[in-house]
Order: structure tokens, then C-alpha cells, then sequence
């Protein structure tokens, strides 16, 4: 893993702050395949009344949106990296493709990619980082990303940097997935996913520094709980720093999060799907 960018401490803000090593991992493009990008109204946490669903969401700079192809549905037609770009609406790098027959597409790359190097999807391609094929084809013990949940209907999991899967066991039809979480999950053996890792592992090891990035990137201040009124909030009120009072941790609508508690609905529709579920709370 590569060493993350550190600056000499001229200011508090300075001191701590780290950022990805771009000109190491980049190809050095200077704007986006103009093609490929629209313009796009960024998610600000609200609905459609204009209501607020998701907090601390909003502001943030002006972006552009990247098409990234998650189907990859250009058969036994390789394609060869032009450049590695950064993404701004992702945590991972993204790859220019251009194929053998003129087409160009963005695609999510892989921890090893270079440009030149050349990606295919197929029934039958080698083993390779990049490479995508069907889970029936994939040997128990890769890791993949970029994995279909239904046969066609593009990637959905392992998307985000640094992220992967592994292929634990075939059963019936299905694949054993060992997902992010540790959960193990069935995938239909037809669905498509990528050999490798996601990009820019090293993602996870930013420090912001300062609350102007956090600005930067459109995430809004967060208040504690415990800071706020009875009347505001579950944990609300006392005199003094009290704690959190209580025994469960809620929401600021009294759900139950965190700490070890299941969220997930009863009865979903997946659960025929689960094979082991996934390690929550203090002991994960």
C-alpha cells in the first residue's frame, strides 16, 4: 500500500491533513471524455416535497457526472486502457476503455490498472485483474468486484474503493459470495463480476484536517445528541455532560442503531439469499 501525501504543519488545520498521492496513481488527463459526462443536480438529502430524508447533505463543489458502464455488455471485444481518472462522485478510479471496434466507456478500475493494458468480457477469458465473466467461470478463492445480484442487470456490489468480494463455494445454481461485511450471500452462477480489486485502496486512510473539506465534498456538520433538547433528540437534555441515559442506542426518531442491534427488516425478500449473516456491534 502506497503512502499517503502529508504536508509540513504551517497551520492547525495542516497538521493532520493527508491526501491520495493522485499524480502517482493518475494517467494525467486533465478533464473528462466530454461524451461521457452530463450535467447532473447533486443529491442534497431531500425528496420530492423538498423535505429533508437524509441529514447533513448539501452544498459541496459543482461536479460532473461520469457514465460509468456497470453492465459491461461488450462480448469478446477487448479493450484497451487509454487513461486512469479521478471521479469525483466515487471513491474509487475510473478507466477510459476504448474497444477494439472505436467505442469508448468509462469503467470502475481495478487496483493494478495501467494504461495500455487491456480488459475483455466473456464466457471464456483468463483469470485476470480487469477481466469480467460469469461466476460459474470463476475459480472459489478469487475476488471479485463489480458483481451482479441479477444475470444482466448490472453491477451492484463491491463498487467503492478498495472494495472486494470473495468466491467461497458453489451450490445449486448459486455462488457463495463473502461480501465486504463478512456476510455470505447466494448470487445466481449466471451473473457477471470482475476479477480483482477496486482501485485507490488507500481511500480509507484520508484525514480531512479541517471542516472545510468536509464542506468541500457536500457532508454538513453533524450535531451530537447529547448536545441537543428533550425535545430534539432521545438523548436529549440532563445537566451537565450526561451520557446517553439509556441502554439502546436510538435514532433521533427512536429507532434502534447501532451497537450490536438488527436493522434489517424481517421477512425481506433476500433472506432465502443470506447463508451467514453479517457481524455487527462491538465484537465485529
Amino acid at each position: 500500500m502506497r503512502i499517503m501525501k502529508k504536508y509540513k504543519p504551517t497551520t492547525a488545520s495542516r497538521r493532520h491533513m493527508t491526501v491520495t498521492p493522485f499524480k502517482e496513481l493518475l494517467s494525467g488527463a486533465d478533464s473528462p471524455f466530454k461524451a461521457l459526462t452530463t450535467g447532473f443536480k447533486r443529491g442534497t438529502g431531500r425528496n420530492h416535497h423538498g423535505r429533508i430524508t437524509m441529514r447533513h447533505r448539501g452544498g459541496g463543489h459543482k461536479r460532473k457526472y461520469r457514465e460509468i458502464d456497470f453492465r459491461l455488455n461488450k462480448y469478446n471485444i477487448p479493450g484497451i486502457v487509454e487513461t486512469v481518472e479521478y471521479d469525483p462522485n466515487r471513491s474509487g478510479f475510473i478507466a477510459l476503455i476504448k474497444f477494439a471496434d472505436g467505442e469508448r466507456r468509462y469503467i470502475l478500475a481495478p487496483k493494478t490498472v495501467e494504461v495500455g493494458q487491456v480488459f475483455i468480457t466473456g464466457e471464456d477469458v483468463p483469470i485476470e485483474p480487469g477481466n469480467r465473466t460469469t461466476l460459474s467461470k470463476i475459480p472459489i478463492g478469487t475476488f471479485v468486484y463489480n458483481i451482479e445480484l441479477k444475470p444482466g442487470n448490472g453491477a451492484k456490489i463491491a463498487r467503492s474503493a478498495g472494495s472486494y468480494a470473495e468466491v467461497s463455494a458453489r451450490d445449486g445454481g448459486y455462488v457463495h459470495i463473502k461480501m465486504p461485511s463478512k456476510e455470505i450471500r447466494k448470487v445466481p452462477e449466471t451473473a457477471w463480476a470482475s476479477i480483482g480489486e477496486v482501485s485507490n485502496p488507500e481511500y480509507k486512510l484520508i484525514n480531512l484536517g479541517k471542516a472545510g473539506r468536509s464542506r468541500w465534498l457536500g457532508i454538513r456538520p453533524t450535531v451530537r445528541g447529547s448536545a441537543m433538547n428533550p425535545v430534539d433528540h432521545p438523548y436529549g437534555g440532563g445537566e451537565g455532560k450526561g451520557g446517553r441515559g439509556m441502554r439502546k442506542a436510538k435514532t433521533k426518531w427512536g429507532k434502534p442503531a447501532g451497537k450490536g442491534q438488527k436493522t434489517r427488516r424481517p421477512n425481506k425478500y433476500s433472506d432465502k439469499l443470506i447463508v451467514k449473516r453479517r457481524k455487527v456491534g462491538k465484537k465485529r
